[in-house]
């Protein structure tokens, strides 16, 4: 008898426009000791099958047929009352999004405490005991403090750790992992996966893994699933279906995977899908686009980050020696050359994304200076004079599902920061101007009249960059614009970075905890960890010769395909 099996299930979505079938005739089983990983595209319906077996669809999602069946007992079609005795005490979730998993108005100690009690017949104290072991296994330094603290203070791969310990809590039978390693640098994703892995064989779990990352796949499951717009396609032991793949969207979706081993010119995109994404070309030189009226001469680093540094208050106090702090970073120091991509890596909570928030001038450093184009930034007082630089510095961010107005419309969007700036001197400039950025990163202008719900995870990161790019900037800054995407997306995110990079001359700061993905577009690289920069190389440099023992360390926990990709190529 297996632990977990699934037979004939189909998922719809009913609408005013029909019955849209989000799964379609599925099975699949999992025994116990074992990981079975499931991947595809976005929208494949990988995280709606997780959803489903523990009754969490969507709304007016409905398992239209098929059974789901625990240890042999039938779990689908329980009432609510019946399903809370499953979920935590014997299947255990991890959301793929920690930023709206934890409940922002409590610490975390109120909230893992809550679910041991909730399912476990413990005392506070052992609750609490265990929320602090628990941390420590997920790799969160200081837990006694942190377990104090809001989610709003944790970084976001620190928030997914607390979310997999919680999820690991109740010693469930069954663990359903929906993308867990996204927000996790190799490290951290070693551990984890190390963790889940030793809990499986160790007290017989089976595990459930949901993940657009074919290295992890490769490196931690005993079979695979592969989906494809609501098919199970293949379905069989891992070194089989990644060495000598069935069907032809398998092997186009693992030829997809950035190189670990080598740096190639563009990413190789999935071939398997019908519809491919056309960017329209822009006359550079006679368009807005091109160079801004107000850019000068100038020779130098477009960018230099000199001894900045910046802490943040976790315990206030009015007296200043009671005061306790985070150094999110430490004298860090780089430059970064016009036209140039610097990749930045590090482990979550290293503080990437807080110099990236410094450099954007959403935080003010404690100490040290950036220089942009020889002007020093920490000296602007005002906002008159700090808006010009603004202008010219546009971020990208990790999230694109909460980085944009849900109640605003994509040509909204887009135009918003074309007005505030005023760079369009008639509605009718700015309309040829958001038609031409909606044209140029593949969506169509007919794209500008929908909302961003209406858009796959993808489509919203390309209308993040035309945002980003409607100013005109020389630096983008790049939070991690890829980590949500799957393969295939991530593909054509690149490939249009690196696009809109040679036609406009652009300048990227570019973060990324994936490694595989920071050899193939940066130019050079630097290390950080613990707030300090440890390594600065140029990116073939690091990967072949790193010098730091903590580069050594990441670079050699690089997931790869154990020569499985080279023998599908031959």
């Amino acid at each position: 008898m297996s632990l977990l099996e699934v037979k004939n299930l189909r998922i719809e979505y009913p609408s005013r426009h029909g019955v849209h079938a989000a799964v379609k005739s599925l099975s699949f089983s999992i025994e116990r000791g074992e990981i079975v990983g499931v991947v595809g595209e976005s929208g494949a319906g990988k995280s709606t099958v997780g959803n489903a077996i523990i009754d969490l669809l969507s709304p007016p999602g409905v398992i239209a047929s098929g059974e789901v069946f625990l240890e042999g007992q039938k779990i689908s079609g329980l009432t609510p009352q019946e399903m809370r005795s499953v979920r935590g005490s014997k299947i255990g979730f991890i959301f793929q999004d920690p930023m709206t998993s934890l409940n922002p108005l409590f610490t975390i100690e109120q909230q893992m405490t809550e679910t041991i009690l909730a399912n476990l017949n413990v005392s506070k104290k052992e609750a609490v005991s265990r929320s602090l072991s628990l941390m420590e296994q997920v790799g969160i330094p200081e837990p006694e403090l942190r377990i104090k603290q809001y989610p709003h203070q944790f970084s976001g791969g620190m928030r997914q750790r607390v979310v997999i310990a919680i999820a690991l809590s109740c010693e469930p039978d069954l663990i359903i992992a929906d993308e867990p390693t996204t927000a996790l640098d190799v490290s951290i994703q070693d551990q984890i996966l190390t963790l889940i892995r030793d809990l499986c064989i160790k007290k017989n779990v089976g595990c459930m893994l949901v993940t657009h990352d074919m290295g992890v796949v490769s490196n931690v499951t005993d079979k695979i699933a592969v989906m494809y717009r609501g098919d199970l396609v293949e379905f069989g032991p891992t070194k089989q279906v990644l060495s000598d793949p069935d069907h032809d969207y398998t092997r186009s979706l693992i030829s997809a995977v950035p190189r670990s081993d080598i740096k190639l010119d563009r990413f190789p995109l999935v071939s398997y899908i019908e519809e491919a994404v056309e960017m329209k070309q822009i006359d550079i030189k006679n368009h807005w686009l091109g160079q801004s009226e107000d850019q000068r001469e100038f020779t130098g680093p477009l960018l230099s980050v000199d001894d900045v540094s910046l802490r943040f208050v976790t315990k206030d106090s009015f007296f200043e020696s009671k005061r306790e702090y985070v150094q999110a970073s430490n004298k860090v120091s780089f430059e970064i050359n016009e036209g140039e991509t610097f990749g930045l890596v590090g482990e979550s909570g290293s503080g990437k994304s807080t110099i990236a928030r410094i450099i954007a001038g959403l935080y003010a450093p404690n100490e040290g200076k950036i220089t942009f184009e020889g002007i020093d930034l920490t000296a602007l007082k005002s906002e008159k004079e700090r808006r010009p630089i603004r202008r010219q510095m546009q971020m990208v961010f990790q999230n694109p599902y909460t980085s944009m107005n849900p109640r605003m419309k994509v040509y909204d969007i887009i135009s918003e920061p074309i007005r505030f700036h005023k760079l369009a001197s008639s509605e009718t400039e700015i309309r040829q101007i958001v038609h031409d950025l909606l044209d140029h990163v593949g969506l169509g202008r007919m794209a500008g009249v929908k909302y961003p719900h209406e858009f796959s995870g993808g489509q919203r990161q390309r209308i993040s960059i035309a945002r980003a790019l409607a100013t005109r900037p020389r630096l983008l800054i790049c939070d991690e614009p890829t980590s949500a995407l799957d393969v295939s997306v991530q593909a054509q995110i690149l490939n249009l970075l690196k696009d809109l990079q040679d036609e406009l001359n652009l300048t990227m700061l570019f973060i990324s905890h994936d490694l595989p993905v920071i050899r193939q577009i940066s130019d050079r690289v630097g290390v950080m960890q613990k707030g300090k920069l440890l390594e600065v190389a140029p990116t073939e440099e690091l990967f072949t010769n790193p010098q730091h023992e903590y580069s050594k360390h990441l670079v050699s926990l690089m997931p790869e395909f154990k020569g499985l990709r080279d023998k599908l190529a031959s």
